[in-house]
């Protein structure tokens, strides 16, 4: 899958080991995990456990690229054996590239392929921390609908806003 912006080109792929530095910039940084359910890794190690066992090991997580360099992260999680119909999705992207477009062209990148390969998927759900304004601008441009407020949910860093993408609404409308 591959985009081009003002920026460059975007695509999106499986991680490799060989992406760690790349991944550090994004990993590391608090600004970007205070918006995350996981803290910044501040050490090598730390990260390359991440990278390892929450992004190689994980069935659909991929980099977000630019210019064949990865600058973020993409990840889906299908819904269990009772919702096998819905999934959640979930980014990251390395500061510097904040507002610039990419993790909207990435989004939609990631929401074409996940219903091309997932073809029982029918639902894609999206949670957000309430205070991250700019999430949710990428989430609306790609489509996704705001559904509610959760309060406290899951996260010790404050409300979130909840929202979703319906595949038979994404064949009729473009991403």
């Amino acid at each position: 899958m591959e985009e081009k912006n003002k920026e460059g080109c975007i695509t999106l792929r499986p991680f490799e080991l060989t992406d760690l530095s790349d991944v550090m910039a994004w990993v590391a940084d608090d600004r970007v995990a205070q918006g995350c359910r996981w803290d910044a890794f501040h050490s090598r190690e730390d990260g390359q456990s991440f990278l390892e066992s929450s992004l190689i090991a994980h069935p659909w997580a991929r980099a977000i690229c630019l210019s064949g360099r990865p600058i973020g992260q993409m990840t889906f999680k299908q819904g269990s054996s009772i919702e096998p119909f819905r999934g959640e999705i979930g980014y990251a992207l390395a500061y510097e590239h904040w507002g610039k477009g990419i993790a909207t062209e990435a989004l939609k990148m990631a929401v074409s392929a996940i219903f091309s390969e997932f073809p029982e998927i029918q639902r894609i759900d999206a949670v957000v921390i309430d205070w991250n304004v700019g999430s949710q601008k990428v989430l609306e441009k790609t489509g996704f609908v705001k559904e509610g407020l959760l309060r406290k949910q899951s996260y010790e860093r404050g409300d979130c806003r909840y929202y979703s993408k319906n595949e038979s609404f994404s064949k009729f409308h473009m991403i």
